[in-house]
């Protein structure tokens, strides 16, 4: 293992898919510019804010489709990792046009272009705050498994926005280098809960979190809270974007991993069982 460059790429998509993968494509190129060679996208990267019936229209068959194109090959003419937070996959669940559901998937792709990963979100968020609601399973069949790849650093574990909330799922993965978290983080939960459930994943874990925002306002009236950061497995945030398009970038070193496992075994003392 060894060290390598990360960056998480900050987004504030809209409803055409053509138009964010070109902000997508340039913010990327920004990372790689930087030396980034492992770049996360948010969640809902290609699309934020459309009707039901065009994200409906979006829907990709798993291995063809746009979005599955755009990563795989600007993966290969970079040379770099790259995560999709989120692609979204027609199920295999029958039904009705209008209520067909997809798979939210996170899908990691190498430096060749081949995919080496795809991760369906587990938990689906459900919020009801005044205004504000949301219930991703009207659209969303989840997944059911949790899923690593191998990187240079070490293994990546991939998760998905309100998995965040999941102390369990990060548990699942062993001990892992780096932890990826996409996000469309809504500003009123982001502001209370995205930065301390970050840290806390990264300490408990005593891996680095890299995790890619959505920003600003969109086309439903949906807020997104931003603050796309790297943490390190001491639970310091290294690099953090607040506001706005962009990029956050910085290391992810094995050594810095074994001192700080090293100096605090907590990963070894654990003792409920089921765990390992």
């Amino acid at each position: 293992m060894r060290s390598m460059n990360v960056a998480a790429v900050q987004m504030r998509s809209g409803p055409e898919v053509g138009a964010n993968l070109v902000a997508a494509r340039r913010l990327i190129a920004e990372a790689v510019s930087a030396g980034a060679e492992l770049v996360l996208l948010p969640e809902y990267f290609a699309m934020l804010g459309a009707s039901l019936s065009a994200r409906r229209a979006a829907y990709e068959e798993d291995g063809d489709g746009a979005q599955q194109r755009f990563l795989a090959e600007t993966a290969r003419a970079h040379g770099i990792y790259l995560i999709g937070g989120c692609v979204p996959l027609r199920s295999s669940t029958s039904g009705a046009p209008e209520a067909q559901r997809a798979r939210s998937a996170c899908l990691a792709y190498g430096p060749d272009g081949g995919r080496r990963a795809r991760y369906d979100k587990i938990h689906l968020f459900q919020f009801a705050y005044g205004e504000e609601a949301y219930d991703e399973a009207q659209m969303i069949e989840a997944g059911n498994t949790p899923v690593t790849f191998a990187a240079p650093c070490g293994r990546v574990a991939l998760s998905i926005c309100y998995d965040l909330r999941f102390p369990e799922l990060y548990r699942s993965f062993g001990a892992v280098a780096l932890t990826v978290v996409p996000a469309a983080f809504t500003a009123t939960t982001g502001r209370a809960h995205w930065e301390v459930l970050l840290r806390a994943r990264a300490i408990e874990n005593q891996c680095y979190v890299l995790a890619a925002g959505q920003d600003g306002s969109h086309m439903n009236r949906h807020e997104t809270y931003g603050h796309s950061m790297l943490i390190d497995p001491w639970g310091d945030i290294l690099s953090c974007l607040p506001h706005g398009e962009g990029v956050v970038s910085g290391t992810v070193d094995p050594a810095r991993i074994e001192k700080v496992r090293g100096c605090l075994p907590a990963l070894r003392h654990r003792r409920l069982s089921g765990h390992r």
